[in-house]
């Protein structure tokens, strides 16, 4: 029985389970086990990435794909404002381009970045002119502020790599 954080032996419940954590853990495993969480942690970002792409640019060309997860990867967002967990931080713009396409009766047709090479790079513009021209001011939170900023930061790195090909 514990009173006020001590234990039966009248030692503090924490450095009990701190000390007992320190016997268990063998030399050089917390390296390894943070490496392990960190890949993990990559992998579903990508894994997030190209889901983010397949809901804008299922019929894009390989191209257009490798552009995305490269600009994906080096900005660490992506163009639907998907984060690493799989949240959303904010309402993109290709996310309203997606959204308008709907409200106009494509219900299937969701492909925002073509079948081009081309048409990607039309699309990122139209999404960055978008991005920084709204056509109504709301006031945003300074996380929505944030993300929008590493929203363009990804449709440059993204049109930047279009441009190559």
């Amino acid at each position: 029985m514990g009173i006020n954080g001590i234990g039966t032996a009248g030692y503090p419940l924490t450095g009990y389970t701190a000390r007992k954590m320190e016997r268990s853990v063998e030399p050089g495993t917390v390296g390894f086990m943070e490496t392990v969480a960190e890949k993990a942690a990559q992998g579903r970002a990508a894994d997030h990435d190209e889901k983010a792409f397949e809901m804008v640019g299922r019929g894009a060309p390989q191209e257009v794909k490798d552009a995305w997860m490269d600009a994906a990867k080096e900005v660490n967002a992506n163009g639907m404002g998907i984060r690493g967990n799989g949240m959303m931080s904010h309402i993109s713009q290709m996310m309203v381009q997606r959204l308008n396409k709907q409200l106009k009766g494509e219900t299937e047709n969701f492909d925002i970045l073509g079948n081009t090479v081309e048409s990607a790079i039309q699309a990122a513009k139209q999404a960055l002119y978008d991005l920084e021209h709204p056509r109504v001011y709301s006031p945003r939170s300074i996380e929505v502020q944030q993300a929008r900023i590493k929203e363009g930061e990804f449709y440059r790195a993204f049109l930047e790599k279009l441009e190559q090909f």
